[in-house]
């Protein structure tokens, strides 16, 4: 990451307080290129040399992600499935996936929704669209909020208490989390690329019956 963005981080915080921590993990939420493998660890060596309190960074980051959790879920609600099979059926070889596949994440949501946005909310960019399934598929908000929240505590505070206890050094956090996030980013990539490669022969074009009279 480059120096200016660690900068600004930095001085978002130190100008906003906890109030910039939430802004921070808001704006992560719903705008993903300035990551919380950042954002978090220098939050957590400020609550070390600075005013700020770990649990304090802990709740505004917590608070900031989840409203943006929240926000995309509710738009995701607002789509629904309808809209999203008219859009599959037109664009889906372009984002990788079927209808098939929206009705697997939705059984996999029916019966193990609440641990499979749990699991989500700890692992890096997966973490970020997990709301987006959730919404669509119509999941319980109560237990949308509840396991979100919960996730999403245990990163926050697992970063943040790495960057408390780094404290000068909280540049090693992201030499450890950066190559996760690559190799999950790279299989995603490397996932699509296959879904095209092999798009026609799983979904082959249908035979017509040919004409009696010929």
């Amino acid at each position: 990451m480059f120096d200016w963005a660690y900068d600004f981080v930095v001085l978002v915080i130190d100008t906003g307080g906890y109030a910039g921590v939430f802004a921070l993990l808001l704006f992560e939420t719903m705008f993903p290129p300035m990551p919380s493998e950042v954002i978090l660890p220098l939050a957590g060596m400020r609550a070390a040399t600075g005013p700020l309190g770990l649990p304090g960074v802990i709740l505004a980051a917590t608070a900031g992600a989840m409203t943006g959790n929240y926000l995309w879920y509710r738009i995701a609600r607002a789509i629904g499935l309808e809209r999203l099979h008219r859009f599959v059926l037109r664009h889906g070889r372009w984002l990788g996936i079927d209808w098939a596949d929206i009705e697997k994440v939705q059984h996999l949501f029916d019966r193990h929704g609440g641990g499979t946005v749990f699991i989500a909310r700890m692992l890096p960019a997966i973490r970020t669209f997990i709301s987006i399934p959730a919404g669509i598929v119509n999941m319980k908000l109560i237990r949308f909020l509840a396991w979100s929240t919960a996730g999403t505590a245990i990163w926050s505070a697992g970063l943040a208490a790495a960057g408390f206890t780094l404290e000068t050094r909280v540049h090693d956090v992201e030499i450890v989390i950066a190559p996760l996030t690559t190799a999950i980013v790279a299989s995603i990539l490397l996932w699509y690329l296959w879904r095209q490669l092999t798009w026609r022969r799983r979904h082959p074009k249908p035979v017509l019956p040919s004409d009696p009279l010929d």
